[in-house]
């Protein structure tokens, strides 16, 4: 019965840490009641010439946003919520 709680507990593990490094494992900190609207993301990444933002959703503390960027290219960028500052940024398979 031990063994199978430790290798669940392993499992779990590594479960968690390869969901964190398929995001990039990319974090951000900021309180919560610091964060700038989802909304105003949006309008800026396309003010600054994103063609379409599919989604933003919260992920490890940031903003995740989904969308194509200036070339058209499919990308999934990483910003922080209370600055806007780019995190990082998935690379997609071309």
């Amino acid at each position: 019965m031990k063994q199978t709680s430790l290798l669940c507990a392993a499992v779990l593990t590594l479960t968690m840490a390869g969901t964190a490094l398929a995001h990039g494992g990319f974090k951000c900190d900021a309180p919560k009641a610091e964060w700038k609207p989802q909304m105003e993301l949006q309008r800026q990444l396309l003010a600054d010439g994103w063609k379409k933002v599919r989604q933003i959703k919260i992920e490890n503390g940031c903003y995740e946003a989904y969308g194509f960027n200036e070339q058209g290219k499919r990308v999934e960028v990483f910003f922080n919520p209370k600055t806007f500052e780019k995190v990082g940024e998935v690379k997609k398979p071309s």
